[in-house]
């Protein structure tokens, strides 16, 4: 028979990691944390392949690391070494993304830069081909700063990755990171002049899934607009319209089904970042962003001032689906029927930086 399943959502806040720990008919929560020392963590990941779970952290005072438990968050060490640029250059203030993929680690730091542990996240070294690509004297820091902060490995392709820095674009390497491209074509930059609109690179990039399969078909939301590429990045199209706003930070890939992407719109990068009309809606298209429906059931319709952060929105693997996302006022939200219904699974925690899911053994 089966083994039974139990589900961990992973949350990176600003006062270390948390995880919920939820039965496999995801009804009943518990919470565990904080991990970490309290560090801010940006962001935390379980790897499906070996039940590890990675937390990527820091800041100016703690410096930079990546955390590591291989207990399910009973016990954590961390790691920098190797985790740093050259004498002279500015130093790693923090680690913003972390992903595992072909037997790899990867971490994405500010100012923007890539690197990568062979051996579980004990060692790390600089991918030096993205910081060596011409444009790198150019990028612009976004609000946040210069930071690298979606980082997506292919599933079957160990060469093959795509980053998105903002407010440098989204860029991709076919060659495990030797050499990399600019990927924005049909992306827009609102804020450049009239006829600089459609810059090879410079654009505030919020957000990069992979649609699930062996699609090269990614979504983009970024600060201005929502986009679909179907060949890996080299052409995008917005795919905004019936959205309430061009802007927002997260986006959620369902884990089985290419056409379907779950959103939350924010009301607007001057208007407050929070959600519409201050009525919380998670918003999902069927169909590869040709239409959406906002979905609302059992989430807070008035007096909801919280924004959602770039990587504070997640699915798991189950079916259906469900899907998660934490806000800025510390409460997370999930759903286990793929966005039609929605419950608060916890609340005053610190500001939500991060959500991901692992399934493990109950």
């Amino acid at each position: 028979m089966a083994m039974a399943k139990k589900l961990l959502v992973l949350l990176g806040t600003k006062k270390g990691a948390f995880i919920l720990e939820g039965d496999s008919a995801r009804r009943n929560w518990a919470l565990r944390g904080p991990f970490c020392e309290t560090w801010p963590m940006n962001h935390v990941i379980g790897d499906a392949a070996t039940g590890a779970i990675y937390g990527g952290g820091g800041n100016e005072w703690f410096g930079p690391a990546v955390w590591k438990s291989e207990d399910l968050g009973r016990s954590w060490t961390h790691s920098s070494e190797g985790l740093a640029y050259a004498a002279g250059e500015t130093p790693i203030k923090s680690v913003w993304s972390v992903a595992a993929g072909g037997g790899a680690v990867y971490a994405g730091v500010e100012p923007a830069g890539l690197f990568r542990s062979a051996d579980g996240g004990t060692s790390w070294q600089h991918v030096e081909g993205l910081r060596d690509h011409p444009t790198r004297p150019e990028w612009q820091p976004g609000g946040a700063g210069l930071i690298l902060h979606s980082l997506v490995p292919h599933p079957q392709d160990a060469r093959r990755l795509w980053v998105g820095i903002s407010a440098a674009g989204v860029f991709a390497s076919e060659d495990g990171g030797a050499s990399w491209e600019p990927r924005n074509r049909g992306t827009r930059a609102d804020y450049n002049p009239e006829g600089q609109k459609y810059p090879e690179f410079g654009q505030c990039v919020h957000c990069v899934v992979l649609a699930p399969g062996e699609s090269d078909r990614l979504y983009q939301q970024n600060h201005c607009g929502m986009y679909r590429s179907d060949d890996g990045g080299r052409q995008w199209r917005s795919i905004e319209a019936g959205l309430p706003s061009t802007f927002g930070f997260p986006a959620a890939a369902h884990p089985h089904d290419p056409d379907t992407l779950f959103l939350l719109p924010l009301n607007g990068d001057t208007a407050g970042r929070y959600v519409p009309e201050g009525r919380t809606a998670v918003w999902r298209t069927r169909d590869g962003g040709a239409s959406w429906q906002a979905l609302r059931t059992g989430l807070p319709q008035e007096n909801a001032f919280f924004g959602v952060l770039r990587q504070a929105m997640a699915t798991d693997r189950m079916a259906p689906a469900g899907v998660y996302f934490g806000t800025s006022s510390g409460m997370v939200f999930a759903s286990a029927d793929e966005g039609e219904s929605w419950r608060c699974i916890a609340q005053h925690l610190p500001t939500v930086l991060s959500v991901e899911t692992l399934e493990v053994d109950a």
